[in-house]
């Protein structure tokens, strides 16, 4: 009777059977066909179109259906919990968007189904608030040593009167970032662990300062290895803004690249070779008779160099960071062959990318060692190529 039963039913539930698997394979076609979001940055709007530059690279043309739905996040919100509907008018260029395409859209155009932005006026307020706190909360310097077990890293930071030595305390909570090679770019840089940073490498912490100074509870890290060049000018390529310099240290040539991002300052005659003499550990005998003001870029309060009059460059207040702050910026331009620079580049052999460039150093190349040391110190604590560049 069982077997009898189970012959009648056997057509009906094979039939069920393939209907299901049918069902099923229909699915996997449909998911595996549905286009992925499209993330980027906003660089034109025309009539009801978008055209999107995609982080990775690739530039999208989008229409936009009146029945698109358009939604405004916070920068850093985790979730839609907070948006709020906008209206096609109220997207502009440089405005950040993740785009849901329509998967049902006919034609080689992609459709808007869900549209998720970031105000670049939001972004730029969040960057600018982020930047504050680097600075206020913020150190920086050489990493001198690393103890894993204990979470803690020690910096060199700053010289002259400047310098000190920071604790940098991490514990499970502490964000440690690194940055991605060839780049100094903080929205670019990884989640990392205490065991990827090495004595040598430039760091900065924000957190908590003790009240000496010389401690810092860290909230967020962000290290990387980076590489110092000291050398001449060998050739310069203005439109494809690079740059060849023969290494002192190596004898070969390296090509940098020089990004929008890259510091480029030019140190007066005068200033180069006091610097030269202080961090010779010479007497700066000539220093602070107001010689030095005027430099190029002009300024006021008689000159760019005249804070450094009433005695900063003087016994114990000589800080060579403060003066490397005031030197006048240039353009890839305005160096040529037989120009003598250093540089804090990313990590590289042959070609690298400038984080901060120095022309203008003849005088320091006298003391190397020296001199590349208050570039690597002074690049973290000015802004280049850190982490006050932070990113949504």
């Amino acid at each position: 009777m069982m077997k009898r039963e189970i012959k009648k039913r056997l057509p009906f539930l094979l039939a069920r059977a393939t209907v299901g698997v049918a069902l099923l394979a229909g699915a996997v076609a449909v998911y595996a066909q549905a286009p992925k979001p499209i993330q980027g940055t906003i660089t034109v709007i025309g009539g009801n179109a978008l055209t999107v530059k995609s982080d990775a690279d690739g530039i999208t043309q989008i229409e936009v259906p009146s029945i698109a739905v358009i939604l405004r996040i916070a920068p850093g919100a985790k979730d839609l919990s907070a948006a709020a509907k906008i209206l096609f008018s109220d997207l502009a260029v440089g405005d950040r968007v993740m785009v849901t395409p329509n998967p049902k859209a006919s034609g080689e155009t992609a459709q808007a189904l869900r549209i998720i932005a970031m105000k670049q006026s939001d972004l730029a307020l969040k960057q600018q608030k982020e930047r504050e706190d680097w600075q206020l909360r913020g150190v920086g310097g050489l990493v001198k040593s690393v103890d894993a077990s204990a979470g803690e890293i020690v910096l060199s930071s700053g010289l002259g009167a400047t310098a000190k030595t920071i604790t940098v305390h991490t514990t499970k909570a502490t964000v440690l970032k690194r940055y991605a090679p060839a780049s100094v770019r903080y929205d670019e840089a990884n989640p990392a662990t205490i065991d990827a940073i090495h004595v040598g490498d430039q760091l900065r912490a924000r957190g908590t300062k003790s009240a000496d100074g010389t401690g810092l509870a860290a909230e967020e890290t962000v290290s990387g290895s980076f590489r110092n060049i000291a050398g001449t000018v060998v050739s310069l390529d203005a439109a494809g803004a690079t740059l060849v310099v023969k290494d002192l240290a190596t004898k070969k040539p390296v090509t940098i690249k020089i990004a929008a991002e890259t510091q480029m300052l030019r140190l007066e005659d005068r200033m180069a070779q006091i610097l030269a003499i202080r961090l010779k550990g010479g007497a700066a005998g000539t220093g602070g008779n107001g010689t030095a003001g005027g430099p190029r870029g002009g300024g006021t309060g008689g000159g760019q160099w005249g804070g450094v009059r009433s005695g900063g460059m003087g016994g114990g207040g000589f800080d060579p960071q403060m003066m490397l702050s005031r030197a006048p910026a240039i353009h890839l331009g305005d160096l040529k062959k037989g120009d003598a620079v250093m540089l804090v580049a990313t990590d590289g052999t042959t070609e690298v990318s400038a984080i901060t460039l120095l022309a203008g150093v003849e005088p320091l190349l006298e003391a190397p060692a020296a001199s590349q040391n208050l570039l690597s110190n002074w690049s973290l604590n000015s802004g280049a190529g850190a982490a006050e560049s932070a990113s949504q």
